[in-house]
This record gives structure tokens, C-alpha cells and sequence, in this order.
């Protein structure tokens, strides 16, 4: 039964917000909200307005200046490599190994509580032998030998260092320019400026791969692809390894494409009615989402289907590219997802936390990902997509080059290090077979060309033709970026 005390006016006051109440007193529903056209237009429930380009549904004037990318792949390797044991050669350790780290190299600077109550901090050089790979002759670990392959083809920088010591502030940093939680991820941030060339499916894509390796993982949070403050059309679309790649995407049994179809403008009709009396951005997209819902209904499976794929495409990624759910499978889907124009496929690789037990763990790493890693670039390149598609590889932070645990001539650990880590970028905008950035003889600080994280997000976001400083959006009295008050291009790494 209906509370008599409550009316269309109790309702009207409950459901609107401080920013809503301006919203129509001083603009006017008749006058239109330009987040309702945005998300409407490509529905023909409302044209576009004045901001928002019609055909992408990003921002007007974005790109700023001609992108050398149009799309983005970041393959995110969670729980954070070693750059020892894979990217930065040191061979000088050898030497020094089981030696305490001299207090002229650490300088004082903060470590983590797992190994501060250590007696020592004996170096512990990689066991793995290392190799020189393509025309320049980079030392790369024998880890990696399908890297070997696509060395000429990427630009490896080596002197990446963050602000945070611990997984979760360093992911959220990596991630969305902030070590705390409540901002837009990048791929947000990337599809809020420059919209999508394909309306089938989302702008932003997330797949997840579990570990290799035998120990625990770090846990991946759905906020690091989340919107923050950002309208919520822009967050990411997890897609899931078994039945549904979405989550509910799929007609229940009984249900027609046509009723579907009936049932969705009936709800679109009733939701109109609600924009013109609340002015609530999240009815528009709701809307919105819905509408994507019912297309993917047809593009999704076609998006899946890989018995097109020919032979050699596997034998190109290897054997766990037939396994749903596998980093490899994830990686062809990747490039399957750029090739039908989604602009940001974020990747997650779980299992590089590696404290204990680093040789056997990381080798099983390295075999899980190496192949696949390369194959992307080299399909894409033969493609012909890698001139417009930035490929970017790494974790949140490095690994110190002391021993945490009891080092022994077979074993050891690595603890967190955010002062010098390696992450490659290939494809669009950077240029091909560079090694940027020295770090010293213990991989412990940066000599030459260093790289924040805030560096690494301008430097992406100038590839696709946006300036960091001018994608911008406005929350609490506030204009905020994905580079926050900070960040540099890093011209030395631009093609």
C-alpha cells in the first residue's frame, strides 16, 4: 500500500542532489543535460551537444594534435617483476654476493617492515644467465627468449620509479595517477577524451589472467577500472574467462531477441520520463548501457569466436592461447578487441609478488607470459596495427637487489622496490630498439633519465594525441587529470 504522506514532491526532494538542484534551476531540463545527449545521441533519444563529438561520444577538440595511436593495449604485470632477474643486466653482483648493501647506496631510504628487521641486506645477483638480443645487442634474461624477438621493435625504459613502497597504493598509483582509491582509472580517463570507434562494444575492456607461479598473488580490486568520479559509462567492462564473457549479457531462457527489444524501448520510454523530472546523469547512463547490452547480444560471440583463426595465429601465441582465461588467450583478445576499434584493453597478470622462492616462481612467470607478450606485438605488427596501437608492459613497482629471507646459492627473495623499475612500450608513437634510462651497479637508484609514473601516463596519453595537462574534469570545486599537478612527456622515448 502507498504511504499517503508521500507524493510526487517527497519524491522529487529525496532523489536530487545538491548538483542536480542547480542543474535545473539554472539551466532548465527543456534546455537539455549535456551528459543525457552524450550518451543518448548515438540512441536517437537526443543530439549532441556542444562538447561531445557525436560520432565518438569523447570530447570535442580531442585529440588535442594528430595521434600517432589510436588504442591503447597495457599489459599489466600484477604483484611487480624483477628488472634483475629479466630487464637489468648487473653482472657486477656476481662479486658482491651475500655482501651487506653499502649505506652509500641505500642513502637512508625507507624499505619495507618485511625485511627492516633483517640483521642484513645481503645482494643477491639473479641466477639467470643473461643474452644480447636483436640489432642493438641488449642484454635480455634467458627468461625471455621470445622477447628476444620483438627487442628492435620496443622501447625498453629502465628507470621507472613510483612515489608508493606497498602493492595496493603503488597498483592504484600505476593505475590512476593516485595512490588512493577514488579516481578514474586511465582507461577511464582515455575513453571519457577521445570516446570509441566502435559502438558494439565498451571503450574499455579488462581481462584478468591468474598466476604461474606457486605462491600467493596479489588481489586486483574492480576499482583500479573503475570510473572515480567520472560518469560511470566510462568505467571498464570485465570480461570473464567461462560461460558469459559478461556477466548477464545473454537472453534467460524464454526471452526473444524481440521481446527483448520491446522490453528495452519500453524501459528507455519510462527512463526519459525520469531524466525530465530528476536530471540524474546515472538514469542516462543506465540507458545507455542497456543499449550496449543488446548490441553486444550480437557482437560478443562474433568477438569470441576464434575458429576463424588460423593455425599459425596459435602457433604464434602458443598452446595456452587456446585455453579461455589464460594471459596467452587474453593476449589474442586483445588484439582482436583493437582490431574492432575498442580504445583501451587493460590486461592483469597475477603472480609476481615474488618475497620467497623467486628463481622457481618467476621462471614460471616468465614461461606464461613471454611468448604471448611477444606474439602481440609481432601480430600486430604483420597486422600492420602496431604503427597505431601502443603496446605498454610492466608492474606497479621494482624488486630490491637485496635478499629477503636467507639467501642460499639456489634461493632467494626479492623485497618491494619503488626507486628504479623496467616497463617497454612498442607500437604507436615510441620509437623501435631503445634502451632509455642507466640505473647503478646495485639496480638500487637512477644515474641517467629518470621516469615517474606520472611521466609514463603523459608520455601515453600524448601518443593518442592528448595533452595530459588539458584533459581535465571538474568534481568538488576542482578541475583534476590523470597526472594530477604533475607528469612529463618523455620526448627522449617518442619516435
Amino acid at each position: 500500500m502507498m504511504d499517503p504522506k508521500r507524493t510526487e514532491g517527497h519524491d522529487l526532494a529525496l532523489s536530487m542532489t545538491r548538483r542536480h538542484f542547480f542543474r535545473r534551476s539554472t539551466a532548465g531540463i527543456a534546455l537539455g543535460i549535456p551528459a543525457l545527449a552524450s550518451l543518448l545521441s548515438r540512441d536517437g533519444f537526443a543530439a549532441a551537444p556542444d562538447g561531445i563529438d557525436p560520432k565518438t561520444g569523447g570530447l570535442m577538440g580531442f585529440p588535442n594534435f594528430a595521434p600517432k595511436a589510436k588504442r591503447v593495449i597495457f599489459l599489466h604485470q600484477s604483484g611487480a617483476p624483477s628488472q634483475i632477474d629479466l630487464f637489468d643486466h648487473k653482472p657486477t653482483l656476481t662479486k658482491m654476493k651475500g655482501t651487506d648493501l653499502p649505506d652509500s647506496v641505500r642513502m637512508g631510504q625507507r624499505i619495507t617492515g618485511m625485511t627492516s628487521g633483517q640483521s642484513t641486506l645481503p645482494v643477491a645477483p639473479s641466477i639467470f644467465d643473461f643474452s644480447p638480443a636483436g640489432n642493438s645487442g641488449v642484454m635480455l634474461s634467458n627468461l625471455l627468449p621470445h622477447h628476444a624477438k620483438i627487442v628492435d621493435d620496443i622501447t625498453m625504459i629502465r628507470t621507472v620509479y613510483t612515489d608508493a613502497i606497498n602493492h595496493d597504493p603503488a597498483i592504484t598509483f600505476i593505475q590512476t595517477g593516485f595512490q588512493q582509491p577514488g579516481r578514474p582509472s586511465m582507461g577511464s580517463w582515455v575513453t571519457y577524451g577521445l570516446g570509441s570507434e566502435n559502438q558494439n562494444l565498451p571503450a574499455f575492456v579488462v581481462m584478468i589472467s591468474q598466476a604461474n607461479a606457486l605462491n600467493p598473488d596479489q588481489p586486483l580490486f574492480s576499482r583500479l577500472w573503475g570510473n572515480g568520479f567520472l560518469p560511470s559509462k566510462y568505467q571498464g567492462v570485465k570480461f570473464h574467462a567461462g560461460g558469459d564473457p559478461v556477466l548477464y549479457l545473454s537472453n534467460p531462457p524464454g526471452i526473444s531477441p524481440t521481446t527483448r527489444r520491446r522490453m528495452l524501448d519500453g524501459v528507455a520510454k519510462l527512463n526519459r520520463l525520469l531524466v525530465e523530472k530528476y536530471g540524474d546523469p546515472e538514469i542516462e547512463t543506465r540507458v545507455s548501457q542497456y543499449e550496449m547490452a543488446y548490441r553486444m547480444q550480437t557482437s560478443v560471440p562474433d568477438l569470441m569466436d576464434l575458429s576463424k583463426e588460423p593455425e599459425s595465429t596459435f602457433e604464434l601465441y602458443g598452446p595456452d592461447s587456446r585455453k579461455p582465461g589464460t594471459f596467452a588467450a587474453n593476449c589474442l583478445l586483445a588484439r582482436r578487441l583493437s582490431e574492432r576499434g575498442v580504445r583501451f584493453v587493460q590486461l592483469y597478470h597475477r603472480g609476481w609478488d615474488q618475497h620467497t622462492d623467486l628463481p622457481r616462481d618467476i621462471a614460471l612467470q616468465a614461461k606464461g607470459v613471454d611468448q604471448a607478450s611477444a606474439a602481440l606485438v609481432l601480430d600486430l605488427k604483420q597486422r600492420g596495427m602496431l604503427d597505431d596501437t601502443l603496446v605498454i608492459w610492466g608492474g606497479e613497482f621494482g624488486r630490491t637487489v637485496y635478499c629477503q629471507g636467507k639467501l642460499t646459492d639456489t634461493n632467494y627473495g626479492r623485497d618491494h622496490h619503488p626507486r628504479c623499475f623496467t616497463m617497454w612500450m612498442a607500437g604507436g608513437g615510441v620509437k623501435r630498439g631503445l634502451v632509455l634510462g642507466k640505473t647503478d651497479d646495485f639496480c638500487y637508484n637512477i644515474l641517467e633519465d629518470p621516469v615517474h609514473i606520472h611521466d609514463v601516463q603523459a608520455t601515453i596519453l600524448h601518443c593518442l594525441g592528448v595533452d595530459h595537462t588539458k584533459l581535465t574534469y571538474k568534481f568538488q570545486g576542482r578541475y583534476f587529470r590523470l597526472t594530477d599537478v604533475a607528469g612529463n612527456v618523455v620526448d627522449k622515448a617518442l619516435a
